[in-house]
């Protein structure tokens, strides 16, 4: 008698915890990359290019003045416990985020501007805006099963860990232990069809040398987030491939300009200095990002500028040579003397700077920025601590400086409206998802007419001009834009379909292919060339990702998605 297969499982690790597995509320990135797993999107992202394609609705058409968009969701998806999935689901997703503060803290700006969203039978759904809204194929909103979700009655302390969690996408969650792992297995119904292996397990670590060395033994079988020494360390590992990606995230210096909520009531402890922007700009000055990418990144960066990254150069910003704000540390020192702040026995300002323990790019940047703000006379007290108790702390603003980080989306919405007013918490600490508590009535101005512009050179101007505004009032300072260092165990996985197609990431992309797609080894040694993309993925084709080679290339969620 045959004995039966172990199952082929696909194991991951990470390195930040679980904040949620609600999709209401999740803001790290490790919780919306198992989300996008969980639960599928109004509409995707191709892999091959990132067009945008089919989701849970198949088709969609706009009324003539863009005020009406009309979704048809086909019949035959299932949820994974075999109810049908309907655009009564969607309706319902969309209505619990407009009549649910808590709701909407991941994902509530895509919602802002809805009138109303009526499921008109099973196959279609209405969605009814108070103005044009450009991003209505680009909702990055997970769609939750109306016959699991409307009997919970506390959205904030919901936690979703009862598995097998119900769920559209192409995995099912079962089983969760915080802070050491998360299993889920392939949803056999899946409306795509089933992924090519059986498991995907994300197993913690508390720092990256640990998932590198993890991944060295053969105890996981892919990890991102390298730091570039460990990076460099696998170049000749056996059986180990490379994957170098221009990245769709931003590493960020936040400095507290002064929090507060909605209704404009200050909050936190953020020291009021940081109120005045002839601060701000000072410490942004006195900060050589050149330098800082050369030392941190050892090159695998390139300098922050705006908050949307190079590898979407369409809305990429760079600042002009008037714009520019250069390192020069005698200007710095100059600014904080015209704010009111001269040195008292070589000290102007005593500052904290929050980090994340463990992470290797805090732990070095932290020092740089030490040092750098020491040479104008600013005295930092370095803080590392745990992902929970960094969110904790600069979603209560109790921080002066702070790094965080985000992903952007394929359309820069998300990422822009994290920094709008509306973001900010309400009276009783629930809702918005910024940490830079930035609320200036011309980016506000200026991100309404974006959501309107439905002229793409139009939108990409104003756009632009969002983030020359941000980049002026300095509630950040955008420090660099990391490459996407990964690498995965090619004796056990062969093949991971990479986004986009041409120098994109397996990891933290704008869908699911990286997981869904890959391809075991045994099973690729067996089938030679293995499943075909075409009409998958928009055209894209499983890509095997060369060692060493050189890539040139997307709440608190997602897909602007994604907080460190």
């Amino acid at each position: 008698m045959a004995q039966a297969q172990p199952p082929v499982t696909l194991k991951v690790a990470i390195v930040q915890q679980i904040d949620s597995l609600n999709p209401f509320i999740a803001v790290f990135q490790s919780s919306t990359e198992v989300g996008r797993l969980m639960y599928d999107y109004l509409t995707a992202y191709a892999q091959a290019d990132q067009k945008v394609v089919e989701g849970v609705a198949k088709t969609w058409e706009p009324s003539p003045g863009k005020l009406t968009w009309t979704f048809t969701v086909p019949d035959g998806k299932k949820w994974s416990d075999g109810k049908p999935l309907t655009a009564r689901d969607v309706a319902f997703t969309y209505n619990l985020m407009l009549t649910n503060e808590v709701a909407r803290t991941a994902n509530g700006s895509f919602v802002a501007n809805f009138e109303s969203v009526t499921a008109t039978d099973d196959r279609t759904v209405v969605v009814k805006t108070k103005a044009p809204q450009i991003t209505m194929t680009a909702l990055d909103v997970p769609i939750v099963p109306q016959h699991v979700w409307e009997s919970v009655t506390d959205i904030k302390n919901y936690a979703n860990d009862q598995v097998p969690v119900v769920g559209s996408g192409p995995f099912v969650l079962t089983e969760y232990k915080a802070g050491e792992y998360i299993k889920l297995k392939a949803n056999r119904s899946y409306w795509r069809g089933a992924a090519k292996y059986d498991e995907l397990h994300f197993v913690y670590f508390k720092n990256a040398d640990a998932a590198v060395q993890a991944l060295a033994k053969g105890e996981v079988d892919l990890v991102n987030r390298m730091a570039p020494a460990q990076f460099d360390s696998l170049a000749d590992k056996e059986n180990v491939t490379r994957n170098k990606a221009q990245g769709r995230r931003f590493n960020e210096l936040l400095i507290n300009p002064g929090a507060q909520t909605r209704t404009g009531t200050p909050i936190g402890d953020g020291n009021p200095a940081l109120r005045d922007v002839r601060v701000r700009r000072a410490i942004a000055r006195a900060i050589d990002l050149d330098a800082l990418v050369k030392r941190v990144n050892a090159g695998y960066a390139e300098v922050g500028t705006g908050i949307i990254p190079p590898v979407f150069p369409k809305y990429h910003w760079e600042p002009s040579a008037a714009e520019r704000r250069t390192f020069d540390a005698a200007a710095a020192k100059a600014e904080l003397d015209a704010a009111g702040y001269p040195p008292k026995d070589g000290v102007r300002l005593s500052l904290r700077l929050l980090g994340r323990a463990g992470r290797a790019y805090d732990e070095q940047a932290s020092e740089y920025l030490k040092q750098s703000l020491a040479d104008i006379g600013i005295k930092i007290d370095v803080q590392l601590v745990s992902d929970d108790q960094l969110n904790q702390t600069t979603t209560a603003a109790t921080y002066d400086l702070a790094f965080s980080g985000w992903g952007t989306n394929v359309d820069p919405d998300f990422i822009l409206g994290l920094h709008t007013c509306g973001q900010r918490p309400g009276a009783d600490g629930t809702g918005g998802t910024t940490d830079s508590y930035f609320c200036d009535a011309e980016y506000d101005r200026l991100y309404a007419q974006q959501l309107s512009e439905f002229d793409e050179a139009k939108r990409v101007e104003i756009v632009k001009a969002m983030q020359a505004r941000f980049y002026d009032q300095v509630p950040s300072v955008v420090l660099c834009y990391e490459n996407a260092l990964e690498a995965y165990r090619s004796d056990r996985f062969s093949r991971f379909p990479v986004q986009p197609q041409t120098g994109g990431v397996i990891m933290a992309q704008n869908g699911v292919w990286g997981y869904y797609g890959a391809e075991p080894a045994a099973q690729s040694a067996s089938s030679g060339s293995g499943r075909s993309w075409l009409g998958i993925a928009a055209g894209g084709v499983v890509v095997l990702v060369a060692a060493g080679g050189w890539f040139v290339a997307r709440r608190r969620r997602a897909t602007a998605e994604e907080r460190e």
